[in-house]
């Protein structure tokens, strides 16, 4: 490992990306920081209910929800050159607010809460909490999405006492999740449902009654941190899967004038499946790239060419060796924390890798001077899957999938390390200059 020859240049990058996760505890605070990025760059937002208008080198984004997509129009077409694509998604396990949360019970306000895909619940526990997310309100020009994010403490999941729960130790917290995942917000008078969503108007300045609906979600208030004796690793929500997300605006942010058409993919709810019209598995991929096909002069079968010459890699976290629980990784696939980057495989095709996508990958970590490591799940454990698959059927287009290594994946508080986030953007870089 060369942790020395590069440390100063991989945590300036780490604290970059604990910055920009900081500012993005919900997919649609993802967004917005990514379109801060992107517009300081000279991207462009383009609508899809507007008429595109593309030339060679354009540079322009276009939001769907919780999900984004931009792009670099190359100097060449499509058909003859194709297109460069990363993808992410912007989406976290965790809990999130049903529509009408807040109830009182047992002498407190309370507030419901659904699980939004595989969190390690245990790890909401004694945890300061805020809230955040997006509130659909009533204005001049009829309905207003607006972001909210309340980064103070407000509310808590305590935890029984271990006199109560004698057992804890030996058979783990198990929580109820309609009954034991009620988050307390209030204890003082009124207690009332109303005083939650006046709390709610407050922080946004607005009426109550101007309140329409809203997606908010829980989420932790300590921002990420570098740590280590060397300060070699990260620790912070959301690394699964923002780590990524940043590594790809960040490789974006440095294509200037590329010979090929250059696409950064942003996807929600990847963590329940991404069966919806903003996840993967929508036609959100699928109608932009036919989009940018169609401004640029590629129709028919040209645009099956341009996808036959393109080449697609799903970022997602991996997991990395825990010396802690050394039988829980496959012997001869350990992932090192900053070891590098890992290319991931799997027969039954929960990872999109082939042999060809990954030897593609190989030659661009040797060309970006970056280590990379080989990853496979126990073949006695039930793999996880990412966008990776999904994207590759509906594109018909070579896929890898890549990760940089991490621990405690789906925690409220991950750890990774600082070398491999950073290594896999300059791996990125070779991805959108084509080679």
């Amino acid at each position: 490992m060369t942790f020395s020859k590069t440390h100063s240049s991989a945590v300036r990058h780490a604290r970059d990306m604990l910055a920009f996760i900081n500012a993005s505890p919900s997919p649609w605070h993802a967004v917005s920081t990514m379109v801060e990025c992107l517009q300081e760059d000279s991207f462009t937002e383009l609508l899809e209910t507007d008429t595109w208008a593309l030339q060679a080198h354009a540079r322009h984004f276009v939001i769907r929800g919780g999900s984004l997509i931009a792009f670099i129009c190359g100097g060449e077409s499509p058909a003859e050159s194709g297109y460069r694509i990363a993808g992410a998604h912007t989406d976290s396990p965790g809990l999130r607010l049903k529509p009408l949360a807040a109830h009182v019970s047992e002498g407190m306000l309370r507030l419901g809460v659904e699980v939004y895909g595989g969190p390690i619940l245990a790890t909401f526990t004694d945890r300061d909490l805020g809230l955040a997310g997006r509130v659909q309100k009533r204005s001049e020009k009829g309905i207003e999405t607006q972001l909210i994010n309340i980064s103070r403490p407000v509310v808590r999941l305590p935890n029984l006492a271990i006199h109560m729960n004698r057992e804890v130790n030996e058979q783990g917290l198990k929580l109820n999740r309609q009954t034991e995942l009620n988050v307390l917000f209030s204890g003082q008078d009124p207690l009332s449902a109303d005083a939650f969503k006046s709390f709610i108007a407050s922080e946004l300045n607005c009426a109550p009654e101007d309140m329409l609906a809203m997606d908010v979600l829980v989420r932790d208030t300590q921002e990420g941190a570098i740590w280590g004796a060397r300060e070699e690793y990260v620790s912070s929500g959301q690394l699964d899967n923002l780590a990524s997300c940043h590594s790809i605006i960040q490789a974006l942010l440095k294509v200037d004038e590329p010979r090929h058409t250059v696409v950064g993919a942003f996807f929600d709810h990847e963590e329940v499946g991404s069966e919806s019209s903003v996840g993967a598995s929508g036609s959100f991929v699928s109608d932009i790239l036919a989009r940018i096909g169609e401004g640029l002069f590629v129709h028919g079968t040209d645009a099956l060419r341009a996808r036959a010459r393109s080449t697609f890699m799903s970022l997602d976290m991996a997991h990395a060796f825990n010396p802690n629980f050394p039988a829980a990784s496959e012997p001869n696939h350990r992932l090192r924390i900053n070891g590098g980057p890992a290319i991931k495989f799997n027969a039954s095709q929960r990872y999109a890798t082939d042999s060809e996508s990954a030897a593609r990958v190989m030659r661009w970590c040797e060309a970006a001077e970056v280590p990379f490591q080989q990853y496979v799940h126990r073949s006695d454990l039930a793999c996880g899957s990412t966008i990776g698959p999904m994207v590759s059927a509906r594109l018909g287009m070579p896929t890898v999938d890549v990760g940089a290594p991490m621990w405690a994946m789906h925690s409220l508080r991950e750890s990774a390390g600082v070398l491999d986030s950073w290594w896999l953007t300059k791996v990125l870089d070779q991805v959108f200059e084509g080679r």
